[in-house]
């Protein structure tokens, strides 16, 4: 016998998020499924929050950083809360619509627990919604894991870092130390 799993759609979990049915729950939502969601502990928050505060003051104006809030990926069918989505600054249209892919310049995600999730299924989802860059925080090994250039939904650059700069694609004067982000 094959078990098949029920998929949702972003419109579902919409309306179960509206009725309060997922209140008090920390889950998000990737591939037609509603996932619950790790909880983080002392590193991840701290460093997750800190590296926010300092991309937010790096960037000032030209961009926002959101932290631990939605995005909608409607082409893969998934709305995750990536610890930091870098995204362009649209005022009240985020009212209406969390940041689509077009809307994104690049996404952080640490991880402590987390990591082979953030290293494959959201690496793969990522890809697979044209998010131009993401970089996954490995917080046990100290180091920066950077994906860029989606392709046919696989990432076509892989880098490890541990030290030095980073320059992300959509802001190539910026050099961002890894010990910022660690």
């Amino acid at each position: 016998m094959t078990l098949t799993t029920a998929k949702w759609t972003l419109e579902d979990y919409h309306r179960m998020i509206q009725a309060g049915i997922l209140d008090g729950r920390q889950v998000e939502f990737l591939n037609g499924e509603i996932i619950e969601m790790s909880p983080e502990g002392e590193s991840h928050a701290s460093a997750s929050a800190d590296a926010g505060e300092y991309l937010t003051r790096l960037l000032g104006e030209r961009a926002q950083v959101r932290q631990g809030k939605p995005i909608t990926l409607p082409t893969v069918n998934s709305e995750p809360e990536p610890d930091l989505a870098i995204v362009q600054r649209l005022g009240p249209e985020y009212r209406r619509h969390h940041p689509y892919p077009e809307n994104i310049y690049w996404i952080i995600e640490y991880a402590d627990t987390s990591l082979s999730k953030d290293l494959n299924e959201k690496k793969q989802l990522y890809a697979q919604a044209g998010i131009p860059e993401y970089w996954v925080v490995n917080l046990q090994e100290r180091r920066v894991h950077v994906f860029r250039h989606p392709v046919n939904g696989t990432y076509q650059f892989e880098q490890t870092i541990q030290q030095g700069t980073l320059t992300p694609l959509a802001f190539p004067d910026l050099a961002i130390p890894v010990d910022q982000l660690l």
